[in-house]
């Protein structure tokens, strides 16, 4: 007889990344990492990732689309340090 999984629904199975697209149609995940959202272009690897420190406990359905696009725009690329 099959078991029912009793895991939480609500969690994502991605660890908590989420996916928008760009302005120009461009797939980018969206990670929350200690006080910072990263974000990663996936669709074009020729994009540098960015990140942005923000006061938010978690990266969860109530922050929508286009509040993680606005910080997408918002967030500075990640480069070298020198």
């Amino acid at each position: 007889m099959p078991t029912q999984s009793t895991r939480d629904t609500t969690q994502r199975p991605s660890g908590g990344a989420r996916v928008i697209a760009d302005d120009k149609g461009r797939l980018w995940t969206a990670v929350h990492i200690g006080d910072a959202i990263v974000f990663a272009c996936i669709s074009d690897r020729r994009q540098t990732g960015r990140a942005l420190v923000v006061d938010f406990p978690n990266l969860d359905d109530s922050i929508g689309d286009d509040t993680l696009r606005a910080w997408l725009i918002a967030a500075p690329r990640i480069g070298n340090l020198s």
